[in-house]
């Protein structure tokens, strides 16, 4: 059996390192004598963050098209909906009134969640079927719970990858168990991940949120307003909420934006006729 050749004949850093500390001098274990990029601190520290933006562009980019992961559709939404059955349970165990507070919005919130999840699985389905075809769009989100965990958990459901984007936190974020675990990613620098949520897009889904969701929102209108990215699919999922959160009638009254400004995007009430609008878009079958 012909034995696996490395992609290049050069030891890794790492290897060279390893064998050259078991020969160090005094003299040679100190700081200063580390290599550059073996020294932690020096990695860490303020000076090198124009390098550590480069290392967090780089890794995943290069992951996803080692797996050959081209075409994305980005679901934001709230991280604080749970499911139908969580909100069932929170609504059983509730023995105060400001649980039975808390498990009521779960209740009355929960449909946003099932909703994402049904979007996920919709896509995810169309990917099986798509063996033979290059255009498959992925399932991104930022790899929380709620609304994120709800798509990767639909695309999941039907056997198909998905991708999180995860965030460190003050309080930390922990991935969603559906994440595909070869995708799933952590990041320091919001900028960067938010270049990774545009890199592959081909759709935007935005179910009902809170800051973050408007703020990765907004910026994506921005971005098409402005041509900085090809148009496409903005989809926002719940006509009650947005009209009530969002007068896009009021800012073109007041000349703030322009009538034509809201072909970018789309609101409807299901994750069908999210899919749906993105399906129309590309024409596909």
């Amino acid at each position: 059996m012909t034995p696996k050749l490395p992609i290049d004949n050069a030891k890794t850093a790492g290897e060279l390192t390893v064998e050259l500390e078991e020969k160090f001098s005094p003299s040679e274990k100190g700081t200063a004598y580390k290599l550059a990029f073996a020294d932690q601190d020096f990695l860490n520290s303020p000076e090198v963050r124009g390098i550590r933006f480069q290392l967090e562009l780089l890794k995943p980019d290069l992951i996803l098209r080692e797996h050959g992961i081209d075409h994305t559709i980005v679901v934001f939404g709230s991280a604080r909906f749970v499911s139908r059955e969580d909100a069932l349970l929170k609504e059983k165990t509730a023995t105060s009134d400001a649980e039975r507070a808390k498990a009521k919005i779960a209740l009355n919130t929960c449909v946003h969640y099932e909703s994402a999840r049904d979007f996920g699985r919709l896509v995810g389905e169309y990917n099986r079927h798509q063996a033979a075809k290059n255009f498959r769009l992925h399932i991104c989100t930022g790899g929380g719970p709620g609304i994120m965990e709800a798509a990767n958990r639909g695309a999941s459901e039907a056997g198909d990858v998905s991708i999180g984007l995860n965030i460190s936190l003050p309080r930390e974020q922990v991935p969603n168990p559906y994440i595909t675990p070869d995708f799933c990613f952590r990041f320091h620098y919001f900028a960067l991940r938010k270049m990774h949520f545009m890199l592959r897009a081909r759709a935007i889904v935005v179910f009902p949120g809170g800051f973050g969701s408007f703020d990765e929102l907004f910026e994506v209108l921005t971005l098409v307003q402005t041509k900085k990215v090809d148009p496409m699919p903005i989809v926002l999922v719940g006509h009650t909420f947005w009209n009530s959160m969002i007068r896009f009638d009021l800012l073109i009254e007041s000349g703030l934006i322009e009538h034509d400004d809201l072909n970018i995007v789309k609101i409807v009430e299901t994750a069908q006729e999210a899919w749906s609008a993105i399906r129309d878009w590309y024409e596909l079958s």
